[in-house]
């Protein structure tokens, strides 16, 4: 069988394959070994800056312009150049070595420093680098689409601030809100929550077969390694690590991997209720030509979009709770269960944007249906019975809240019955007129401000 989008083993590959391609220079094989080729070029010119290594000279500009070229030219032949010698080496990163090795064969100045490509390195001073720098620019990528959506939520909440809507706790009819008041709701820890992940600062090492510099030191015992680590750590614009064992322990990725999941929880929160809403005709799916619900019920236009998004957040979030988990646990210094499980980085991230894309195309159908949500409203007079009898503990009627439980309690009433209670009280007349003013259109607080106020910082 061939290997076409029809026969791809996962969904990402095969049916949504065009939804992520953003993604797939960064997180797919050839994303990860053209870093790696990054990070040993970037090394090798670290050596022939450092002091107290003369057997790595000054690189020529020649010299420098042919490094430069091996990255401004590597494509996906070059990654196959580097599989097809790892079929000999059993080795990823020896054989990124190796295709280098032969790649500067034709410059003398550097094939006479060849030895110094991956230079007192283990695999894992390449890998943690390459994949530090894959997490930083897929990033990039997450925060576009995360942003796309807390754009969207920020623009409904405006729109929709002033619209009245019946709040429901426990699935119950309960105090009004406004539309735009629980959009806003959603924004505000959406936001909160994309701070935090990006505050998260990718780490990196470059100390060796145990983290301690034997290799470096063996060799150049004169030269101050620790520095010259950090310096080069630094250069990728990454954050230094000095304590490690073989393997940088990964505690920043498991931080940003669970800060991922929070955002996708917050999504699959917000993907539930408008669930609901559209269920409960508060709002209405724009319908798209030629699209089709149901194969035998012609009337249905589905909310696939929010089940889509529901869905993938959650087989994102499976993978990202298994990354955090797993990755900074390591026996002794080193095993290499955390390899295999670092090869799905991009599947996790795959799942969440395609959810992420899902839910910016579902919000975009939407359309406020106003009617539904005042009818609620307007058959629900017994929501006011919490303004009534805070009114009256104000003004010392005896037992206001048993009072209201027992006359609104498991009742629908109406706007008659509601006022014909009001009028009964012994309270100021003025507290009473704005009782009698008040409808469950109208109780509604400082909702319309809250929605209003969270487009202040938008940015």
């Amino acid at each position: 069988m061939t290997h076409t989008a029809l026969t791809a083993l996962s969904p990402l590959d095969g049916r949504y394959r065009q939804k992520l391609d953003p993604l797939r220079d960064i997180y797919s094989e050839y994303g990860l070994i053209r870093r790696r080729v990054v990070v040993e070029i970037a090394w090798l010119k670290a050596l022939a800056c450092a002091p107290g290594v003369p057997e790595v000279p000054e690189l020529s500009a020649d010299a420098a312009h042919w490094l430069d070229d091996i990255l401004d030219t590597f494509n996906e032949e070059a990654a196959q150049r580097v599989k097809e010698i790892e079929a000999t080496t059993n080795h990823d990163v020896k054989a990124v070595e190796y295709a280098l090795k032969q790649a500067i064969s034709g410059n003398k100045e550097l094939a006479d420093i060849g030895e110094f490509i991956h230079f007192a390195c283990t695999s894992e001073d390449i890998n943690n680098l390459s994949h530090a720098l894959m997490i930083q620019d897929g990033h990039q990528v997450m925060r576009e689409g995360y942003q796309a959506v807390l754009s969207r939520l920020l623009a409904l909440a405006e729109e929709q601030a002033r619209q009245p809507m019946l709040s429901r706790t426990h699935g119950q009819s309960a105090t009004p809100t406004t539309l735009g008041k629980e959009i806003a709701n959603v924004a505000a820890r959406l936001r909160r929550q994309l701070g935090i992940v990006d505050q998260i600062k990718p780490l990196g090492k470059l100390n060796g077969a145990v983290g301690s510099y034997n290799a470096h030191r063996a060799a150049y015992p004169e030269v101050d390694w620790p520095t010259v680590s950090e310096a080069f750590v630094k250069s990728l614009n990454l954050e230094w690590n000095p304590y490690t064992t073989q393997i940088e322990p990964h505690d920043y990725m498991a931080e940003y991997f669970d800060g991922l999941a929070r955002l996708n929880t917050i999504l699959i929160d917000f993907a539930r209720d408008v669930w609901s809403y559209i269920s409960l005709g508060y709002f209405k799916q724009k319908i798209v030509e030629g699209e089709v619900g149901s194969s035998t019920m012609p009337h249905k236009v589905n909310p696939i979009d929010f089940e889509n998004a529901e869905g993938n957040f959650g087989l994102s979030n499976a993978l990202l709770s298994h990354l955090s988990q797993n990755l900074p646990i390591s026996r002794w210094q080193r095993d290499l269960t955390d390899s295999t499980v670092l090869r799905n980085m991009g599947v996790a991230l795959g799942y969440a944007l395609l959810a992420v894309s899902s839910l910016q195309r579902g919000i975009d159908k939407l359309e406020v249906a106003s009617e539904p949500m005042m009818a609620d409203l307007n058959s629900s007079w017994e929501v006011i019975g919490e303004a009534v009898q805070t009114v009256m503990r104000r003004y010392g009627v005896s037992e206001p809240y048993e009072k209201l439980k027992a006359f609104t309690r498991g009742r629908s009433l109406d706007a008659d019955t509601m006022k014909a209670f009001i009028e009964a009280l012994e309270i100021p007349g003025e507290a009473k007129e704005r009782l009698l003013a008040l409808t469950p259109g109208t109780y509604l607080g400082y909702a319309e401000e809250l929605a209003r106020d969270i487009n202040k910082n938008a940015n």
